[in-house]
């Protein structure tokens, strides 16, 4: 298996130290700091382990300070309630003795019901669309002066965008973003894992999004972004393994904060799952 994926899977297994006490491993990205979809991951594993017979639907959750990739990080699972059709977890993730990140997930007991969706955006397959490292080198050959909204680093998931902003074109007033995703190699069929891969990769783009026409205008050690809050909603079941394109935009920023909602579409067109983000997006004074 690619080191990158079996590394996340491992990742994503958390060591059971009571009965709602986890531990989970942490992994250094870009910045020094732990990715936010790491922990996004793990909590979710963790609300996981104390749940039977149920999926979960949604997720909300704050980040309360960066995460120390040097050191594992503590997952405490309260049982808020248990329903006769759903049931409420509440997870704190402790690091060093502090709070650095709180969820509250909410999972259901499978039923048949209504069934629609919004239609899927009309894009480019991933075939016919070059990875992202080629895009943003090509939109740096068309404009040398401009910063890049998006920096480059080597994942377990391979990303195609099929719709970027026009590098010659005005700063966007509304950025809008639209990739395929999809993890380099194939998992194992395991529903739960998906789910936590899923909410792992939700937090891929989003503050990009939202701080996207200030990366445009201003280069990145310029500024200070960090996620600030993260939701999530599962509709249906979907395989990270297979094609997902996660149509983002951001329709406002204030307060030095940029809001950004996504939706991610299967191939085929179902809608599996909805995002929303707000993050800190400040320029920093000379």
């Amino acid at each position: 298996m690619n080191a990158l994926l079996a590394d996340l899977l491992q990742v994503l297994k958390l060591e059971r130290l009571e009965i709602d006490l986890f531990r989970g491993q942490s992994r250094k990205l870009a910045g020094g700091r732990v990715f936010g979809g790491q922990v996004l991951g793990q909590a979710l594993a963790a609300a996981y382990a104390t749940i039977e017979g149920r999926e979960a639907h949604s997720l909300h959750a704050y980040f309360l300070r960066a995460g120390d990739p040097d050191h594992p990080i503590v997952y405490e699972v309260d049982r808020s309630r248990d329903g006769r059709g759903f049931s409420s977890r509440r997870v704190v993730a402790i690091q060093h003795g502090e709070q650095i990140f709180h969820m509250s997930a909410s999972f259901q007991i499978p039923e048949a019901a209504i069934d629609r969706q919004a239609d899927m955006p009309e894009v480019p397959a991933p075939e016919s669309v070059p990875d992202l490292a080629t895009a943003v080198a090509e939109a740096k050959l068309k404009a040398p002066d401009r910063p890049s909204p998006f920096r480059i680093h080597e994942h377990p998931f391979e990303f195609r965008p099929a719709e970027l902003p026009d590098p010659l074109a005005d700063v966007p007033r509304e950025p809008r973003v639209k990739v395929w995703i999809r993890l380099v190699e194939r998992v194992p069929d395991d529903p739960i894992l998906h789910r936590c891969l899923l909410a792992y990769t939700s937090d891929y783009f989003l503050l990009g999004a939202a701080s996207m026409d200030a990366r445009m205008s201003s280069e990145r050690e310029q500024l200070q972004m960090a996620s600030i809050d993260h939701a999530m909603w599962f509709h249906r079941p979907a395989r990270p393994d297979e094609w997902l394109l996660y149509v983002l935009d951001s329709p406002t920023a204030s307060g030095a904060r940029g809001f950004a909602r996504g939706s991610l579409f299967t191939r085929d067109g179902r809608l599996v799952a909805s995002t929303a983000q707000e993050g800190l997006v400040r320029r920093l004074s000379s």
